[in-house]
Parts: structure tokens; sequence; C-alpha cells
């Protein structure tokens, strides 16, 4: 018997599993992945029906594609099938939401017919190998390259978040993207802070959100072309992403690795806005001051700590992409 924790360390062949799992089990680690997500995204949903909206966690809604409820539903990954036994089964009497396996609307999944494995009688539903990666062949090999590049390289640490900055840059001109909260040392403060340090950014992602005028602050000028030759461990963004290659890798991943990118990116982004120009503490949020010497000493250890974080991440996500060679 396999734990749902150890699949993605499993070897598997197109249409061809090697793990059966007891329909027991799988509910259990669908109810336990909807839990995990749910602790951080519930809070938040309420929060939207009261209509609000929340100035650091929303972006991971709005720049990120995943929905809540697409987070909150589990898959195993490749090389498993979700046994069947909803006929006959006690278990067709719980929630409909777990009474069955994944059904053929679930998109990259194939129906395991009864007798096609011999550790599942009744059959089952597995992810379909051959079809995700034919259908995701550009997107995988584009994933799997910058990722192997970006996991050869040294991190680089010490940007100290000023992206934030560089993008309210000149805010008495162009307004601030964050408008619902104000601005912690003002435009002027602000400004200061940009002229008064060094922007190094090399995530396009984020350049590309910079005022006008500090573009030609950065001591780097990434390009959507160069992107895969920039991408460095130690960039915060870099490593907020790696939630994003998951959900585009989904369902091949299994989502303990989903849950671990998701969780990583929502990290990142509290430490993000805690180190941007933006005066937060109405929402819980005390600031890293990264315009004094203790501020950037805090925002560099916590990114070393990310960066190491997001390389264990990177590792597993290049191991699932390999799969779909």
């Amino acid at each position: 018997m396999h734990s749902p924790s150890d699949l993605h360390r499993r070897p598997a062949t197109p249409q061809q599993a090697d793990v059966v799992l007891p329909a027991t089990q799988w509910r259990a680690a669908a109810r336990a992945h909807r839990a995990r997500i749910a602790e951080r995204t519930d809070p938040l949903m309420a929060l939207h029906n009261d209509g609000l909206r929340h100035p650091v966690y929303d972006f991971l809604f709005t720049y990120y594609s995943q929905s809540a409820g697409s987070l909150q539903r589990w898959h195993p990954g490749l090389g498993v099938i979700l046994a069947d036994d909803s006929a006959g089964s006690a278990a067709a009497a719980e929630a409909e939401e777990f009474a069955q396996a994944p059904r053929h609307s679930w998109t990259h999944y194939r129906r395991v017919a009864p007798g096609e494995h011999p550790d599942a009688p009744e059959g089952g539903w597995t992810v379909d190998q051959e079809t995700f990666a034919a259908d995701r062949a550009t997107g995988i090999a584009f994933i799997r390259d910058l990722l192997g590049r970006t996991a050869g390289r040294q991190a680089r640490l010490g940007c100290f978040g000023l992206h934030e900055w560089a993008m309210a840059y000149r805010s008495e001109v162009h307004g601030v993207r964050h408008s619902t909260v104000p601005l912690r040392l003002g435009a002027k403060g602000t400004n200061a802070v940009v002229e008064g340090q060094r922007i190094r950014c090399t995530h396009f992602d984020a350049f590309r959100f910079f005022a006008p005028e500090a573009r030609a602050l950065n001591e780097e000028q990434p390009t959507r072309q160069t992107m895969r030759d920039m991408e460095q461990p130690g960039c915060l963004h870099g490593n907020m992403d790696l939630h994003k290659w998951a959900g585009k890798l989904t369902p091949a991943v299994p989502s303990e690795l989903a849950a671990d990118c998701f969780e990583l990116a929502w990290e990142i982004r509290e430490m993000d806005m805690k180190a941007s120009p933006y005066d937060l503490v109405d929402w819980g949020f005390e600031p890293i001051r990264i315009e004094t010497p203790a501020g950037r000493a805090e925002y560099a250890r916590r990114q070393r700590e990310f960066a190491v974080r997001g390389q264990a991440l990177r590792a597993r996500l290049l191991e699932a992409t390999s799969r779909l060679a």
C-alpha cells in the first residue's frame, strides 16, 4: 500500500498505472487536500462575499488563473488508478463530491474498465498521460526548459523587493496599483527610496509593471524573449510562479505538490507586500522596512529561505515533467 504523500516519487509509463488507491484512501486524501486549501481560501471567499477585496491575497487569484475551487480539487498525479467501489458500496452514501472518482468530464482523465487492472476489479479513473502530454506538449517543453535553467543557477539575493517600489514610482503622476491602501512613506518618500537604491530586477513579469521612469533605473532590462536566460532561484516572483507552473501541469502533478507550491506563493506574497511601499498595518501586516539596514537584512534572510524551498519544489516539478517526455 502506498500513501498519497509518496505517489509523486513513483515512476509511471504512459497509459500504465503502477499504484491503485482504494476508494477509502483516495477519498480521505481528497478531503484532506480540500481542507488544506480551504484553510487559506475560505476566509478570503467570505471576505469577497461581504463585498471586500484583499490587497495582498487576491493577487494569487487575479494574476494567476486558478480559482479556489480548482485548487481544492484533488488529483493523484500520473501513474495512479483511483479505484471505483461505488456499486453496492457503503461509500455510495457519502457526499456526492466524494462518492465517485473523477468522471469523464474531468479533463485529461480516462476510465479504467472493470478487469483492466487486477487490483481494480470494478475499474476506476486515472490521468490520461498520453493525451495530456500531447495536448500540452509546447507548454510542458517551455516549463521544463525554464525550470531546468533556473535550477542550475546561483540565487541572486539583495534586490530587497524594490520591484514594488519601482511600480509605485512617480505615483503623483501615474497613481498607484493598490489604490485602496496608502503609501507608507508617501509619494515623495517612495520616490526617494527608488532613486537611492540599486534596482536589480531580473523578472520580466515584474519589470513590465514598472513606472516608465523607473525602467531606465533598473540594472537589468528583462524581456519576454530573455525570460529563460534571466530567471534565477533567488527571485521572489520566480518562486511564486512555481504555483503557476504546477497549475499548468495539473492533473499530471499530484495535488500535494501543487498545494506546496500554492503555500509557498502565499507566504512569498505576504513578504512581498510587507516589504512594499504600501501601508498594510490595518490588514495585519507589519512592514519590512527595506529602506533601513535592518529591514534589508531581514528581507535577504527570508529571501534565502524562500530560494531553498523554491529549489526543492522546482526539482519536484522537473521530475513530474520528465515523466511526460
